[in-house]
């Protein structure tokens, strides 16, 4: 754990209006954006990177189209202040088609401590890319949130089963997993 505490980004992925619309169905784990906000306001108080993903899809029936600025902006609640980095992306990876790598290694940032939505989609595929490229990747399981699915089958998933398949497994492989709590009482 003392990898987290070596000055790590936040990335705060995709925290986007548009993730309110009932397109995406059921949702877990409604105070996953009151868990980043606390992260947010200890990181800001250490004046320490934190990074933004902004997803803009290219698909005209996504709630997060990129032509739909209501719906691509930040929910209120995690807003972005200035100076902050914002990296844009249209595909389910941070570091996909951003600079978010390079940024991370020109300002030597060895670990990030990953939150945002959904843990299906961005959270997961980033927290793996993350590990994959070398960084100590830490992911916050109460500042995540999943929705639910219905699989190749027909069968549907509660959007808890789905978090915590998501999280179980990422956990060791790819990430090590935190609750807000802990990660605060780490910094403490």
């Amino acid at each position: 754990m003392s990898q987290l505490f070596t000055q790590p980004a936040l990335l705060v992925l995709d925290v986007q209006k548009g993730f309110d619309d009932p397109y995406w169905g059921k949702r877990n784990n409604l105070q996953a954006e009151n868990s980043i906000q606390t992260l947010l306001t200890e990181w800001r108080k250490r004046d320490w990177t934190i990074i933004y993903s902004q997803h803009l899809s290219l698909d005209p029936q996504s709630p997060l189209y990129y032509k739909n600025a209501n719906q691509t902006d930040f929910m209120d609640i995690v807003s972005p202040l200035p100076g902050e980095v914002i990296m844009q992306k249209n595909v389910n990876s941070a570091f996909i088609g951003t600079q978010l790598e390079s940024y991370l290694k020109s300002n030597q940032i060895k670990s990030v401590v990953i939150t945002g939505l959904s843990t299906q989609h961005c959270v997961s595929t980033t927290t793996r890319m993350s590990s994959n490229l070398g960084f100590h990747t830490f992911l916050v399981s109460d500042a995540t949130a999943a929705f639910e699915i219905t699989d190749h089958t027909g069968k549907r998933h509660t959007p808890d089963d789905i978090h915590q398949f998501e999280l179980a497994a990422l956990h060791k492989e790819f990430a090590t997993i935190l609750k807000t709590d802990e990660v605060i009482t780490q910094l403490s």
